[in-house]
């Protein structure tokens, strides 16, 4: 691992610790040259899942791309970051336990918008907005309320 300080290439592990489902393992380094400490995560590797976008296009499977639009949906809410990534790592393991080798892009957002509806209501209106791109300020309107009359149910 280089350095993200000096990109030296030696380090040593201070501290390493598996996440509870054991598919990820994180580990705390301190370069041997500058003495400054980092953070390392390994995955094991598994076959790409490829999303197939709207027009057709297909790229792979990109976390980070879901926690950007999270991270943006979530912005100045009550929502911590471990929280963040508990639903990207659940999204990605959804979508490696089915066994598919691609996903369209609306499925991939549909169970984002399912998260964070159980996650936080004004990050769940944010994201349905942009992702199911209103027409106008009465579909915006309509969504709203059928949130908010679900969870008066609930």
């Amino acid at each position: 691992m280089k350095c993200p300080k000096c990109s030296n290439m030696e380090n040593k592990v201070i501290d390493s610790r598996t996440n509870r489902e054991g598919d990820m393992t994180r580990r705390r380094r301190e370069c041997l040259n500058c003495g400054e400490r980092f953070t390392t995560y390994e995955r094991i590797e598994t076959t790409p899942l490829l999303v197939v976008k709207k027009d057709g296009r297909r790229e792979e499977f990109d976390r980070r791309k879901i926690m950007s639009g999270i991270q943006k949906a979530c912005q100045k809410r009550p929502v911590s970051i471990e929280q963040m990534e508990e639903i990207v790592d659940r999204i990605e393991k959804h979508f490696q336990e089915s066994g598919d080798k691609e996903v369209s892009a609306v499925t991939v957002g549909e169970k984002v918008v399912k998260e964070l509806y159980n996650l936080d209501g004004v990050a769940y209106v944010r994201f349905a907005s942009v992702y199911r791109d209103f027409k106008d300020a009465n579909e915006f309107l309509s969504e709203l309320r059928n949130f908010v009359k679900n969870k008066e149910d609930h």
